[in-house]
């Protein structure tokens, strides 16, 4: 039986369409996936991810705790609200999952961590915690809605209290804030998963769905998980499950920036991923730009020449641009050029560097 967010009625009565996410019923669209996905590239929509789980970690040694369950370094947060994106890694380096953690204050950290690996990073996480004398408390009491597009902070600060607005306002990218509304409970930070500028707002559950009605009343298009996965594929963000996994080191999924290898940052994986580095990185993530017709999907055959063989991880037609693309897991010496089995052809692609867009524009040559 899937999982249902607070939201979940309101979605309903909006007209979507509900699909089985990682155990949770969510929407895929509500009538025009490709409307959504140009509502925010071009003006404001937002998005239910109260599916996605808010974990607190607090202890005087919650830094020491988060050093080592991390590949990216923690201690490089020191200014309270201050964000950063890593890799949480088992023993061989392998990815358990992708997260954002916030500093909040000395000894109090959040993380964010994805819907369908919650459970299985909360065991892990408790499981390692004890020794550092860390609390992790899930906090499944509150609900998050994306607001992401050029006009979205403008639309989300309007409905905020004086001191509240300036407060959001004044975020930098990747910090968090709490705010004033809602006896503090509420959080805000200039996050997001498009390419596009926005916040990700955390509220109590029970007060969702009055948040959710403000926004749309505000002129923010509800939006569902298919535009979700075009604008991130677009952006050049990595799907957890699809472009990294158990099976896969951040330096083979394009994430080698998020691995911090500095003296005294020893993290779970490190051994692993220093003896892949020094052996030579096999594969390696790179984004493709279909030449011919047709529609790049995940799990197709890319063939490099000489190089081998690999494969794509995300694949999907590209609304902002008008064209074919995917991300691919490729051998390491792969050149600019590739063939890509789609339905028993093999058609022409072209490596590029991604993200494809930020900010509503194309960011490689078409």
């Amino acid at each position: 039986m899937t999982r249902k967010t607070p939201l979940n009625a309101r979605h309903v009565e909006l007209g979507a369409r509900l699909v089985d996410f990682g155990g949770w019923d969510m929407p895929l669209h509500y009538g025009s996936q490709l409307e959504e996905h140009h509502a925010v590239r071009r003006d404001a929509g937002m998005f239910d991810v109260s599916h996605m789980r808010a974990v607190d970690i607090d202890g005087p040694r919650a830094q020491e705790f988060l050093r080592q369950l991390l590949a990216n370094d923690v201690a490089r947060l020191r200014s309270p609200g201050k964000a950063l994106y890593s890799c949480m890694l088992n023993e061989q380096g392998g990815v358990l999952d992708d997260l954002i953690v916030y500093f909040l204050e000395p000894g109090r950290y959040r993380l964010v961590v994805n819907a369908g690996t919650a459970d299985k990073d909360l065991a892990w996480i408790g499981a390692r915690a004890a020794g550092y004398g860390a609390t992790v408390r899930s906090r499944e009491d509150l609900a998050m809605i994306a607001v992401q597009g050029p006009n979205a902070r403008g639309r989300a600060t309007g409905l905020l209290p004086a001191d509240d607005e300036a407060r959001a306002l004044a975020l930098e990218g990747f910090y968090g804030t709490p705010l004033g509304v809602l006896d503090g409970r509420a959080f805000i930070a200039r996050t997001g998963y498009t390419g596009e500028d926005g916040f990700e707002i955390m509220v109590p559950a029970e007060h969702v769905v009055s948040l959710w009605n403000r926004l749309l009343d505000a002129g923010v298009r509800p939006c569902g998980l298919g535009a979700r996965d075009t604008l991130r594929l677009e952006a050049g963000m990595n799907l957890y499950g699809n472009d990294m996994d158990e099976r896969t080191t951040p330096l083979e999924a394009g994430l080698a920036w998020t691995v911090v290898l500095d003296a005294g940052h020893d993290f779970i994986g490190r051994r692993a991923l220093e003896a892949q580095r020094a052996a030579g990185v096999p594969r390696r993530l790179v984004g493709l730009l279909l030449e011919d017709k047709g529609v790049l999907r995940s799990h197709q055959k890319v063939y490099a020449g000489a190089a081998g063989e690999g494969e794509t991880t995300s694949g999907s037609y590209a609304p902002t641009l008008e064209r074919s693309i995917a991300l691919a897991r490729v051998p390491a010496a792969t050149g600019a050029a590739v063939e890509v089995d789609v339905r028993g052809k093999r058609l022409k692609a072209r490596v590029v560097k991604p993200p494809f867009v930020r900010h509503g524009r194309a960011q490689i040559e078409l």
